[in-house]
């Protein structure tokens, strides 16, 4: 394989910031939670998400248009500096105001719409086309192996440890020293020190490109208008990268927002629950990038698709109609499993499909379709009688429905695919 001094490089960078950002965005829900401003964080998260409705298109013309690596460089510098000055003002300040916590969330947030397409089309441009199935699983491993440390870390870091014990697993183990619960703001100042160090690791990232591309002249806008005539002209394509980021919607939903308000206000538990359930998750998803393509070896992508995307849909079924921790925790390590299942066998299919020059763009508007049907459920599960009590379930019930419908589609259309 060429460039796998890059690869390595590369996954320690993702490594490092991932596991620090983990922590942040695992924190700054439960910190809404504990303030009792989930009203407030919807209204943040839907605001999040509009901004990426003009956001997305543009980053993913920029990814096909720029050096992947000197975005990554970017990147770094900029988000880090500023998650460093709001960690700085919390120290003098002694607290952060809820407004700038919010902040933290919607740059990272906007980091990832960014950081995620670009890093599958760096990894596309560098890699032999016979790897991408093992790479992309590499890739779910690696970053679910950092989702694992970064739930254990929120776990320790938003309850502190009492007595010499602490709590994994949903369990109560022994430990041999004390630790104080964080503050957000020292979350952040964490976060941010991890930017700096992967901007030094990707400084030293050489390679020589495998797929070549070349750099269109024109405004961002007809690069733009490039992306949305290839997938006019490709319509299944479309419509399969529509459909098979419906469990993705679900995630992304559960994980910013139901998992916090469910752990909290469904099961009444603390805060080591619901980052425990983001470890459950991450094994799961690990178990899936080592053994996913084995599993789906003897079927078309598509299809191992669409039976993921129904167990998903069952998963919150359960969900909703039960109040376990334990089945909360069991339906996290399956919902990782399909997930990350799903992203793996839909990028290699993807990076088969379609060209490095246009994968940016293509991506972006898979990403937005994502972005609208997040804004749709963000609207309704805004509504306080779901923040609360009994109404926290129907929320699962909802992405169950929505998830089993999408199922019904890609089934539809699964010959075209």
């Amino acid at each position: 394989m060429k460039n796998i001094t890059a690869i390595i490089l590369l996954f320690l960078a993702n490594s490092i910031s991932g596991m620090a950002q983990g922590i942040s965005m695992l924190a700054i829900p439960w910190y809404f939670a504990q303030q009792e401003k989930m009203a407030s964080f919807a209204f943040v998260y839907m605001l999040t998400n509009l901004i990426s409705l003009f956001w997305i298109p543009y980053s993913g013309a920029m990814i096909d248009r720029y050096d992947r690596r000197k975005i990554f460089l970017f990147l770094t510098t900029t988000v880090g500096t500023i998650i460093f000055s709001v960690g700085i003002l919390g120290l003098q300040m002694g607290e952060l105001p809820w407004q700038l916590v919010a902040s933290i969330f919607m740059l990272t947030f906007l980091n990832y719409a960014v950081h995620y397409p670009n890093l599958y089309s760096f990894v596309q441009e560098i890699i032999e086309p016979e790897y991408y199935g093992k790479i992309t699983s590499y890739l779910e491993i690696q970053g679910q192996l950092t989702s694992i440390l970064a739930g254990a870390g929120a776990a320790l870091l938003l309850e502190g440890t009492t007595a010499g014990t602490t709590h994994f697993f949903g369990m109560e183990w022994d430990w041999p020293f004390t630790i104080s619960a964080w503050k957000i703001h020292e979350i952040f100042l964490l976060d941010a020190s991890t930017y700096f160090v992967s901007f030094l690791i990707i400084w030293f990232i050489r390679y020589q490109p495998v797929q070549k591309r070349s750099y269109e002249r024109g405004t961002i806008w007809q690069e733009l208008r490039t992306g949305y005539r290839y997938l006019r002209k490709n319509p299944y394509l479309f419509l399969f990268g529509v459909a098979s980021y419906s469990v993705f919607v679900a995630v992304l939903l559960e994980g910013f927002f139901l998992g916090a308000l469910y752990a909290n206000e469904h099961l009444q538990s603390g805060a080591n629950v619901y980052a425990t359930s983001e470890i459950f998750y991450a094994s799961g998803a690990v178990f899936a990038g080592l053994a996913i393509r084995k599993i789906f070896g003897k079927v078309s992508p598509p299809v191992g698709i669409i039976i993921m995307t129904f167990t998903t849909g069952l998963l919150f079924l359960l969900l909703a109609m039960g109040k376990s921790v334990l089945l909360f925790f069991l339906m996290l390590l399956v919902l990782g499993i399909t997930n990350a299942g799903i992203r793996i066998l839909r990028t290699t299919y993807l990076f088969s499909t379609i060209p490095n020059q246009v994968f940016g763009r293509a991506s972006s508007i898979f990403n937005l379709s994502n972005i609208m049907f997040r804004i749709f459920f963000l609207i309704i599960f805004s509504i306080p009688f779901f923040q609360s009590g009994i109404g926290v379930k129907y929320p699962f019930y909802m992405l169950s429905g929505f998830l089993l419908v999408t199922g019904m589609v890609l089934v539809k259309y699964r010959r075209r695919f």
